[in-house]
């Protein structure tokens, strides 16, 4: 059996292979981890597996062209990728603070990849080679295909293929559309005559007959002003991410038309278990070792991704515009041979850290009609209400596990990625949700309610309080039926478009009467690709054509932030002045029903008075105040894997679950 090696990184490792030159040079603003959570990993094995030779040239010096002539001129192009997260996220706050490191560079060393990765590379590649071609890919590439809003920049920017330069765009998971590329281009076919392939973004004439029925035609210069037209053009964009209904999007850009093809329909389950049994090595290229090896790969080393898609429709989050609504999922078997591998690795302890995906426990389509007709374009499959059409089934993802904790060398097996909780209780057999509890916590269980109040939770995408309620008395009765104390720890969102102070109050309240002390929260980052960043940008959302209350302010986005950890000493100023700005005195003071104390402020002649106002309780329970939301140090974790990195704190634009 040939032994497995790394890709080339350097001109002396592909000449070892026996190369004059490559077929293709993947440029990634990632350090080179071959592992199949790495899209750079990924994108080149397939390729490596259709026959073709691929260099990765990751993270090389921007600063000039010659670290792009490493391999000197590739046969057939460069394919270029800002990495596993848009560079803009992977370097600065919500805050648009600079961030102090970068999980997917080695030593978390920053500065390795500069701002807006994706044009500067292409720039430097136009600078050595000219006209050769270049396909751009990857989440950065395929979440700014469009026109669209820069939070950092305050603007609408042109679509990222017209500022790069490139000749193509592949957008979604790009297996399929980077094989077929590969192959018209192997055959001869000059770049700018590639326009028949779905899943691709090209430039042509506004006179040119494209091959898809299409839609839109709005202008640049119109979106970037036109806040309406911007809200109305997102609209048509995200009705046709479907690969069965989908039509082709276009806009124009002086004399140029941009035209987005159809998606690529999804990997099939053969053709997932296909790519995820390629030759990966699972780790990063040994030449980082002596950094200290490269963060990222520790969120990952002892997990398995079983699915893609998510069918949730958060609006936070752009797994809509990437991955798709639409789910599928490698076969039992496959997940298994990948854990037997993960037990021959010389450091494994026994724990299978995760078992998930975008969704951890959804395995296939939400209804039987999406495999023939695609999903619904204007309804969502579980929120405000699962639709009467979803098929809620944990059956075979119970089997998926136990098949895995039965593989020999493993101890225990667990789920961090998101789940959907409204899907589980959709779910009339309680099997797996009593299987979750048993089995795969460790002490404590990460779920995303996000918000308390309905009317923020219908513009998030999700569904009402109560569901959150409903699951949270089912798991602790669950938990007690097994015999373990265990916790949840709910994320939590501030500022979300359609959130105001007096909502940040009243879940403020919430946290209290429920004795949660949240250790961190999300602000909204409206990054591009979202209905939520829409709607930020707009006051509209997109998707109704309502107006939408949202702030930009920053002040108050540290007021709704300081309200969610009423608890922290640093943040009471804060909360005073929300309270006092929103006519809620009554909560400041030293009554238990008060969110922050008097400080150095004179008490209010009504300091003893109690408030009535508002959907919650002000009286917090003393049991409620022990309530097991709040999780203590369970030594079960470190074991487990221990908490997550901050690698997903880090670059995570939305909630998965």
């Amino acid at each position: 059996m040939k032994e497995r090696q790394f890709l080339p990184i350097t001109r002396q490792e592909m000449e070892e292979r026996g190369w004059d030159t490559p077929d293709f040079v993947y440029v990634s603003g990632d350090a080179y981890v071959d592992h199949p959570s790495f899209g750079t990993a990924i994108i080149s094995r397939v390729l490596e597996d259709a026959g073709f030779r691929v260099a990765i040239l990751p993270q090389p010096d921007y600063k000039s062209a010659e670290s792009f002539k490493t391999f000197g001129r590739p046969r057939l192009g460069f394919l270029v990728s800002g990495g596993n997260i848009d560079s803009m996220v992977a370097h600065y706050t919500v805050a648009k603070k600079k961030r102090s490191y970068d999980y997917y560079s080695p030593g978390g060393k920053m500065g390795l990849r500069p701002d807006r990765a994706v044009i500067v590379y292409c720039n430097r590649i136009r600078e050595a080679y000219g006209d050769v071609p270049i396909v751009i890919g990857g989440l950065e590439a395929s979440l700014r295909r469009f026109a669209h809003y820069d939070y950092w920049d305050n603007k609408v920017r042109r679509s990222i293929l017209v500022d790069s330069r490139a000749d193509l765009l592949a957008y979604g998971m790009g297996e399929k559309i980077l094989v077929r590329i590969a192959q018209l281009l192997d055959r001869g076919v000059p770049v700018k005559k590639i326009r028949d392939v779905r899943g691709t973004v090209y430039l042509a004439s506004p006179d040119d007959k494209l091959h898809f029925e299409s839609v839109g035609g709005y202008s640049y210069d119109v979106l970037k002003t036109d806040k309406k037209a911007y809200a109305e053009a997102y609209r048509l964009q995200y009705l046709n991410q479907d690969a069965i209904s989908g039509k082709a999007v276009t806009e124009l850009y002086d004399g140029k038309l941009l035209v987005q093809n159809p998606p690529m329909p999804p990997l099939e389950r053969e053709e997932l278990d296909h790519v995820y049994a390629l030759p990966y090595l699972r780790t990063y290229h040994p030449s980082y070792q002596a950094m200290g090896g490269v963060p990222g790969i520790e969120e990952v080393r002892f997990s398995i991704t079983h699915n893609r898609g998510c069918f949730g429709g958060c609006n936070f989050c752009a797994l809509t515009f990437h991955q798709g609504r639409t789910v599928r999922s490698r076969s039992i078997e496959s997940c298994v041979r990948e854990a037997e591998q993960i037990t021959k690795m010389p450091d494994f302890k026994g724990y299978i850290h995760d078992v998930g995906g975008p969704t951890a426990n959804f395995r296939k389509p939400a209804c039987e009609q999406q495999l023939s007709k695609g999903v619904c374009l204007t309804r969502r499959c579980l929120a405000p209400k699962p639709c009467k059409n979803l098929v809620a089934d944990h059956s075979e993802y119970i089997r998926l596990l136990e098949a895995i904790q039965a593989v020999p060398g493993v101890k225990r097996v667990f789920i961090r990625s998101g789940i959907r909780y409204d899907y589980m209780l959709a779910d009339k057999n309680p099997a797996f949700f009593r299987k979750l509890v048993r089995d795969h916590v460790s002490g404590q269980l990460k779920v995303a309610p996000e918000h308390i109040c309905d009317k923020v939770l219908t513009l998030m995408g999700k569904p009402s309080i109560s569901v959150y309620e409903s699951f949270k008395q089912s798991y602790f009765a669950y938990s007690k039926e097994c015999g373990k104390e265990q916790y949840i720890v709910p994320y939590l969102m501030s500022s979300h478009p359609g959130s105001t102070l007096n909502d940040a109050v009243e879940m403020a309240l919430y946290l209290k009467q429920n004795g949660i002390r949240p250790e961190q929260v999300q602000d909204f980052y409206p990054t591009p690709g979202t209905v939520s960043t829409v709607m930020y940008y707009t006051g509209i959302d997109p998707l109704t054509g309502r107006s939408v209350y949202c702030t930009d302010d920053y002040h108050e986005k540290q007021m709704q932030r300081a309200l969610l950890q009423y608890n922290r000493p640093e943040n009471a100023p804060l909360i005073r002045e929300a309270l006092i700005q929103c006519g809620r005195e009554e909560l400041i003071g030293n009554g238990a029903h008060c969110l922050v104390g008097y400080g150095k402020t004179k008490p209010p002649a009504f300091s003893n008075s109690r408030s009535t106002r508002g959907s919650v309780s002000n009286t917090p329970s003393r049991k409620m105040n022990k309530s097991k939301s709040q999780p203590e140090k369970d030594p079960r974790r470190k074991a487990a894997g221990g908490q997550r990195g901050k690698s997903a704190s880090a670059h995570r634009k939305g909630r998965k679950s």
